[in-house]
């Protein structure tokens, strides 16, 4: 094992905001700060930045950044930095004992961010997810496709909200139907009372705004398709349970080969590893709370598809239950069981660098 220290000469940390970013130069053989500034999130300030880690290091390969919130406000100071052919890492937690005394300041919080990776094995820094490519028009549908599911869920339910409120003429006391919402859709406005002719409005444009949803989800599952079956990753659908959608998610986080350094450590990105909950005579495992949760509720759509429709893991469920195990704790495994299958997968295709 080759830690950091004993890797690079020099360390920047960088602590990331809106509108400054604060950069801190660590002398990695000894641990001591050799310089901060503080920049501009411009471009003029992003270059700034890139020249100044230059002034303050020696050759390239001998300077790691470790960038905080590399996947937002950080995103471009990291591709400049790649630009100019720094190795740019994500950064590690810090330790409570390190913060203890300390204070906070953006140049304590930029030193602690370099110091998070000093003691880490060269081997296991982790990459940022790739800026370019698939991945990133996929991470971008992803977001996009949450804020609108969002909205369509905020609108259905005001809209529920409002007939059980007022009496337009439509059952709702259970979830509105698509017959329902197109009656609505369809509604022509009516001599009443001003309490209902207004309510009868709101609800007419509740619905007109859940069937644009409704038509950008259609158009955002299209080009999310297209995508995915242009990459070296559609192998993911031929996978039981796996569709356009979930396999989006999967390659988004997966990112590139060589980010996610093992099965485990997929295991843990995906917040499926066995979390123990034993007790006495108890000898058991959890759900994990943690990870990144939008990969873990794929894994958890794949695993219920399965639970329903594939004989095989249908037969599994069977004789893990007969053995006295609870759903969940059968959930959990076929989780953590869906990760190892994803994981050699994804390893296998030598394509992926390349998409």
């Amino acid at each position: 094992m080759t830690i950091v220290a004993n890797t690079f000469a020099y360390v920047i940390g960088a602590d990331t905001h809106s509108r400054t970013h604060t950069l801190a130069v660590l002398d990695a053989r000894t641990g001591a700060r050799v310089d901060t500034r503080t920049f501009p999130t411009t471009p003029a300030g992003l270059s700034r930045a890139v020249a100044w880690i230059a002034r303050r290091t020696s050759g390239l390969a001998d300077v790691l950044v470790t960038i905080e919130g590399v996947g937002s406000y950080g995103a471009r100071l990291a591709r400049a930095c790649q630009d100019a052919g720094y190795r740019v890492v994500e950064s590690f937690p810090t330790a409570a004992r390190e913060r203890r005394g300390r204070g906070k300041s953006d140049e304590i919080d930029a030193e602690l961010i370099a110091r998070s990776v000093l003691g880490v094995d060269a081997d296991n820094l982790r990459d940022p997810r790739q800026d370019a490519g698939v991945r990133a028009a996929l991470r971008v549908l992803i977001g996009a496709r949450d804020l609108i599911n969002l909205e369509r869920t905020r609108s259905i339910n005001a809209l529920t909200a409002l007939l059980r409120t007022v009496d337009l003429g439509i059952d709702a006391r259970a979830s509105l139907t698509k017959k329902q919402l197109a009656a609505i859709e369809s509604w022509r406005t009516r001599q009443e009372d001003l309490a209902t002719a207004t309510a009868r409005r709101e609800a007419i444009r509740l619905a007109r705004r859940v069937a644009v949803c409704d038509q950008d989800l259609a158009a955002n599952r299209d080009e999310i398709t297209a995508l995915v079956a242009a990459s070296d990753a559609a192998i993911l659908l031929d996978e039981p349970g796996i569709g356009a959608i979930n396999a989006a998610v999967i390659i988004a986080a997966w990112s590139h080969p060589g980010r996610v350094r093992s099965e485990a450590a997929f295991a843990v990105l995906a917040g499926v590893s066995p979390v123990p909950a034993s007790s006495g005579n108890t000898t058991r495992h959890r759900l994990n709370r943690g990870g990144d949760r939008r990969l873990n509720r794929a894994l958890s759509s794949i695993a219920l598809t399965r639970m329903s429709h594939h004989p095989p893991t249908r037969a599994y469920v069977e004789r893990r239950r007969a053995e006295g195990r609870t759903t969940k704790e059968i959930r959990r495994s076929l989780k953590r069981y869906i990760a190892r299958q994803l994981y050699r997968r994804l390893s296998e295709q030598s394509g992926l660098d390349n998409t």
